[in-house]
């Protein structure tokens, strides 16, 4: 775990994407955390990287939203939950990557404050684990519709575990499950 003086960077089983854990000061009135600072941010990942956009979504419980990237003007993102929780996902869709094909799922929440950095060129998704749940995310790049792509939530190849109680379907809109099939999901 490397470390700056406001940020912890913890690295996953995909070598760019990182949890990132802000540190979180609380007393008898309740916390103060310092969601991001650029220098910080730097400084801890090693990354320089422009946000130009900010996201927030409120989801019910079994939500699924997912697996989403852009084929043109991919997006870094930097997610985190405000309220509730949720299992985040990112896929790894490049092809020259040691980990193409591989998964890393990180429950994010309101508790434990992570924030998740999803490098471009990966897919990315989630499951709303509590009641509801509010999802902000920073990204590098504009939303492109003209060249979003989704790929199925659940494709047997990838075999993503999604912590779903048996017999509960994901609330998903039609894009969503209309996802492409790992085979023939264009990939970089």
């Amino acid at each position: 775990m490397t470390a700056s003086s406001k940020i912890q960077v913890q690295p996953t089983a995909i070598h760019d994407v990182l949890i990132i854990e802000p540190k979180v000061f609380g007393d008898e009135r309740g916390w103060f955390s310092e969601s991001f600072n650029a220098e910080d941010f730097s400084s801890a990942t090693g990354l320089n990287v422009e946000f130009v956009q900010d996201n927030h979504s409120f989801s019910r419980q079994w939500t699924l939203r997912g697996l989403h990237y852009q084929l043109e003007k991919t997006q870094g993102k930097l997610v985190r939950v405000i309220s509730g929780s949720v299992f985040d996902v990112t896929l790894d869709i490049r092809q020259d990557s040691p980990t193409f094909g591989k998964w890393v799922g990180v429950e994010l929440s309101a508790t434990n404050h992570r924030q998740l950095w999803v490098p471009p060129q990966l897919a990315h998704g989630f499951l709303v684990l509590s009641e509801t749940a509010e999802f902000l995310y920073k990204t590098t790049d504009y939303y492109h519709p003209q060249s979003e792509a989704c790929l199925a939530w659940n494709d047997p190849t990838v075999d993503i575990e999604w912590p779903l109680p048996i017999g509960i379907m994901p609330n998903m809109n039609a894009k969503d499950s209309a996802g492409l099939a790992w085979d023939v999901a264009p990939k970089f």
